[in-house]
C-alpha cells in the first residue's frame, strides 16, 4: 500500500527573473510570497499556503510558460507504476528526485516524494 494526493500547483514561468512573477501572482491571489529563491539557485519562488492547501511554487522555465501539478507520494515507484498503468507514460527523472509523466491528454506533470511534514489531509490510499 502507499499514498499520493495532490501536492503543489506549479507556475512554469519563462521569464529572466521571477520576482515579478511572484508579485503578479502573490496579488492575483491574496496569498504572501513565502519566499523568492527557494533553492537558492532563482529556479524557484513559493506563495505561502495554509497546510490543507495545495502549495503554489513558481518555476523559472526554457519552455512556454504553462500551469502543471505535482502529486506527492511516499512511494515514488508504486505512484508512478499506478500512473502508467492508467495510461501516463514517464517523460525524465529529474535530479534524481522526482518523474515527470506526461497523460494521455498531453498534459505533463511531475511526481514527487512527499513535500510537508503532515501528509494528510486528502490523502489516497492505493493496495
Amino acid at each position: 500500500m502507499h499514498h499520493s494526493r495532490l501536492c503543489a500547483l506549479v507556475l512554469d514561468c519563462r521569464v529572466d527573473d521571477l520576482e515579478p512573477a511572484a508579485r503578479f501572482w502573490s496579488a492575483a491571489l491574496g496569498k504572501p510570497i513565502d519566499t523568492l529563491d527557494e533553492d537558492g539557485d532563482g529556479r524557484y519562488a513559493a506563495l505561502a499556503t495554509a497546510e490543507d492547501e495545495p502549495i503554489i511554487l513558481l518555476q523559472k522555465v526554457e519552455h512556454d510558460s504553462r500551469v502543471h501539478l505535482d502529486i506527492e507520494t511516499d512511494d515514488l515507484d508504486a505512484e508512478v507504476t499506478r500512473l502508467e498503468a492508467l495510461g501516463a507514460r514517464r517523460i525524465a527523472f529529474v535530479r534524481e528526485r522526482w518523474w515527470v509523466l506526461e497523460a494521455p491528454t498531453g498534459h505533463r506533470f511531475c511526481v514527487v516524494r512527499k513535500q510537508r511534514e503532515r501528509f494528510g489531509p486528502h490523502l489516497n490510499r492505493w493496495d
